[in-house]
C-alpha cells in the first residue's frame, strides 16, 4: 500500500505548478533548469517526492518568487486540537488555481471591473454547478 503524499509537500507542489503555468514555462524547461527529468517535476508538483531546501531555493529562483511563496497559504504542518494540519484555505483552491483553467479563469474574471457583471458571472457558474450534483468537497 502506498503512503499518501504529506499535505506540505502536496501544496509546495501545486505552488510550483501554478507559478510554472503563470509563466508559460513546460515540465520540461523546468526540468532542463534543474538538471532533472520532466517527469521528476511531476512528482514534485503532485508531492510524491520531497523537494529538498537547496532545491527549493533553486526552483524559487527559476521561477522568480521568494521561497516563501511557495509555501504561502498552505498547511502548517502543526496539527490542531482535532489532530490535523490546519491550512488558510481549503486545498480545492489550491488545486484549481494550479490548472491552467483555473488560472486562466482567475486573471480573466480580476480583469472584469463591472461588480453586477463578475455577480452575474459567479450566480451563472454556481447553477451550472448545481445541474452537476451535490458539492462533493
Amino acid at each position: 500500500m502506498s503512503k499518501a503524499p504529506n499535505p506540505v509537500d502536496k501544496y509546495v507542489g501545486s505552488r510550483v505548478r501554478m507559478r510554472r503555468i503563470m509563466l508559460g514555462m513546460s515540465q520540461e524547461k523546468l526540468g532542463e533548469a534543474l538538471g532533472l527529468t520532466f517527469q521528476q517535476i511531476q512528482k514534485y508538483e503532485k508531492g510524491t517526492n520531497r523537494v529538498g531546501a537547496s532545491r527549493i531555493q533553486q526552483i524559487a529562483e527559476i521561477l522568480q518568487v521568494p521561497v516563501s511563496f511557495l509555501f504561502e497559504g498552505g498547511p502548517s504542518g502543526v496539527p490542531g486540537p482535532d489532530g490535523f494540519a490546519e491550512g488558510a484555505s481549503p486545498s480545492y483552491v489550491s488545486d484549481f488555481l494550479a490548472t491552467s483553467e483555473g488560472l486562466a479563469l482567475t486573471k480573466a474574471f480580476t480583469r472584469i471591473t463591472d461588480s453586477k457583471m463578475r455577480r452575474s458571472i459567479v450566480d451563472l457558474v454556481e447553477q451550472i454547478a448545481a445541474r452537476e450534483g451535490p458539492d462533493k468537497r
